[in-house]
Parts: structure tokens; C-alpha cells; sequence
């Protein structure tokens, strides 16, 4: 049982990944000079990862796209100090990044109830400015969204992602013979029978060059940055783009693949990633598969298929190699499995780094005890 949620982009179908916004805190109250009294900041402006949210509800909730936080209030008899005006919530989805309009990253919603102050309020009127508040300055703020998810799919058109996940996870995208079917990323969610859920992302299929942004290049790329693994799909078949494209067998195509997002930024195939080899129910598949298997094993002795500029500057070494059939269900059970597998020891080792970080800090900070303070002769046990 699984569930599908699709999130919102750019101008694909009614998908919105990046959105500008107007922003400015409110402005300063006025301070009251006879009695000293002090007017009240103006609010600020955040943006918080909120519930449910997409992009294109933002859009279509303010369609004037303009945040203003309160004015703070001016100083009075009644009340010599002024109140601080309201702040102003912008709610967005988690996964967000928040640059300015020159590319300057302010800040990343990681996690629902993530909140980053975009716009700070005015000073309210005191003795220090002869009792005159100060106006909030207004600029304008990039949303931008990177899809948050445990393993993202990349492969190129009609390798069979679609299919596959609608195998994996009784999600529905839109599954066609042509080449290009997935226009905006889908997001399904494997359940195991414990009630572990895992989030796999369907990205738009790449083309040679997406580096270059050519096809939907950088609008999806991104995408990949924020899954905790890698799920290359590649047809055992091999595929060709277009009649005046070059055919490129298994092989090719996971070096080309691992070639374009090295391109687009070299951190991504550092990531850990597994292969599946789809449609494993073509004939001649079996030898195909061995075929492949044996390239990847020493993919230096047959990179002279791909031209130079297309050949890695470092080779994938695939966690597990799966091979499936997404129309028949063959090797399904088999790959959930292994994706589970490959995340709990990602997270295992991960837990292990930070441990033995903390003992390092720990033996770190009882050496420096030591010498600056001789007389203390503990013995610590880790």
C-alpha cells in the first residue's frame, strides 16, 4: 500500500519549483520626546516549512506575491513604549532554498516548523534617533525548491522509471512508448509491512548535455541534490533518444549518466547509489545483464566506447545491481529490499561518524584538562 503525493513547478503542467516574492518588515513607531518614550520595532518577515504546502498555493493564495509585516506602534501617554508589530508568516513547503535575487543563499527549510527571518522590521523612534523610526528596507527573495526524498531516480527517457515506480509503489504518473512521459517530478512512497516508509522521487528523464541545461537540465538536476541516494535506471537493452541520435548500450548510458551529473556538480556521485537494470523481460536479457556486470567490474577496459569528453572522471561502484522487470513485477520485492537495506546503512554509518566524533571531542577536551590542571587524574573510560 503506498501512496502517491505530487508537489508543484516552473511552468510544466501546473508544477512550480521557484517563486519570487516581495518582501518588507514593518516599520518603526514613533517615540514620544516629551515623556521619553520609545515606539515599538516593526514586525519581521519569515518564511516557515508548513503542512501540505506547495509552491502554487502560495502563488495562488497571494497572487500579489507581496509580504509586509505590522508597523510597530507609536509611543503615548498611555503606553510610553510601543507595541512590536505582528510579524509575517509566509508559508512554504519543506525543502525549500531561500536566495536572494544575486544568488545569495539566506537560508534552507529542511524540516516542517523550519522558519528564516527574510526581511527585518524598522526600529521604533527613540533618544538615540531624536525619537524618529526607522523604515524597514524592502528587496525581493527567491523560493526555491529541491525536492526532499530518500532515494531519486535518474535515468534517461523511457528507461522505465515511471513504470518502475508505479511497480514499487501503485503510484500513477503518466507511462507512455515515447521517449519523454515524465514532464514534472512524482514522489511515491513505499510502505513495508513493519509501516517503514520510504520516498522515492521520479525526476523527468535526462538528455545528453542536461548539464548544459539542455532539455529540462538544471530545472530537475537540482532535484537530485537533496535525495539521500541514487537510483540509476538504465534499459538492459540500451536506447536511442531519436533516429538521429547514437544508440548507447547499458554501459553507456550509466557512464553518461554519471557523466552529466558529475557536470551539473561533482558532490552528487559521491552520493550512494544503487542500479537497476530494467526490463529484464526483453530477450536476450540474461546475457545482456552479464555483459553489463562484466564492464562495470573494470569499466576503464571499455570506456574507448564513449568519447573522451563523455567518459567520468570517476566511476560509480554501485551498492547493489538489481535487475527487474517493472511490467512483469520480476526482482520488485527484491529491489525494496536493497533500497531499505542501503539506507539503514548509510543512516548506521552515519550514526557511527558522529559517535566516534563526539569521543573525539570528549578525549579532546579531558587532554586539555589535563595539562591545565595536572592535579586532576581521572581516568576516563570510553
Amino acid at each position: 500500500m503506498v501512496q502517491l503525493s505530487r508537489i508543484c513547478c516552473r511552468k510544466y503542467g501546473k508544477f512550480i519549483d521557484n517563486l519570487r516574492l516581495y518582501v518588507r518588515g514593518g516599520s518603526g513607531g514613533m517615540g514620544l520626546p516629551r515623556l521619553g518614550g520609545q515606539g515599538g520595532d516593526g514586525g519581521d518577515v519569515w518564511v516557515v516549512a508548513t503542512k501540505d504546502m506547495t509552491l502554487k498555493r502560495v502563488k495562488d493564495k497571494y497572487p500579489q506575491k507581496r509580504f509586509v509585516a505590522g508597523t510597530g506602534g507609536n509611543s503615548s501617554v498611555k503606553a510610553l513604549k510601543g507595541e512590536r508589530g505582528e510579524d509575517c508568516n509566509v508559508p512554504a513547503p519543506v525543502g525549500i532554498a531561500i536566495t536572494t535575487d544575486h544568488g545569495r543563499l539566506i537560508g534552507n527549510l529542511d524540516a516542517l516548523g523550519d522558519r528564516v527571518k527574510v526581511a527585518k522590521g524598522g526600529r521604533g523612534g527613540s533618544y538615540r534617533s531624536l525619537f524618529n523610526p526607522s523604515k524597514a528596507r524592502p528587496c525581493n527573495i527567491r523560493l526555491d525548491l529541491k525536492l526532499v526524498a530518500d532515494m531519486g531516480l535518474v535515468g534517461f527517457p523511457n528507461a522505465g522509471k515511471s513504470s518502475l515506480l508505479t511497480a514499487m509503489s501503485n503510484a500513477k504518473p503518466e507511462i507512455a512508448s515515447y521517449a519523454f512521459t515524465t514532464l514534472q517530478p512524482e514522489i511515491g512512497k513505499l510502505m513495508y509491512k513493519d509501516h517503514k516508509q520510504i520516498s522515492v522521487a521520479d525526476l523527468p528523464g535526462l538528455i545528453e548535455g542536461a548539464h548544459l541545461n539542455k532539455g529540462m537540465g538544471h530545472k530537475f538536476l537540482k532535484h537530485v541534490e537533496r535525495t539521500k541516494q541514487l537510483l540509476f535506471v538504465v534499459d538492459v537493452s540500451g536506447f536511442q533518444l531519436a533516429s538521429k541520435t547514437p544508440f548507447r548500450s547499458a554501459f553507456e548510458a550509466v557512464q553518461l549518466l554519471t557523466k552529466e551529473l558529475e557536470l551539473y556538480k561533482k558532490e552528487l556521485v559521491s552520493k550512494p547509489a544503487l542500479l537497476v537494470v530494467n526490463k529484464m523481460d526483453l530477450p536476450d536479457a540474461a546475457e545482456k545483464l552479464e555483459e553489463l556486470k562484466i564492464q562495470l567490474q573494470s569499466p576503464e577496459g571499455f570506456c574507448s566506447l564513449l568519447d573522451d569528453d563523455m567518459i567520468p572522471d570517476e566511476y560509480i561502484n554501485f551498492q547493489h545491481i538489481v535487475p527487474v522487470s517493472a511490467l512483469t513485477g520480476l526482482g520488485i520485492e527484491h529491489l525494496k529490499g536493497c533500497i531499505r537495506q542501503s539506507l539503514v546503512e548509510e543512516a548506521d554509518a552515519e550514526t557511527k561518524v558522529s559517535h566516534e566524533e563526539k569521543l573525539q571531542e570528549l578525549r579532546q577536551h579531558f587532554d586539555k584538562l589535563s595539562r591545565t590542571s595536572p592535579a586532576v587524574t581521572k581516568k576516563v573510560v570510553v
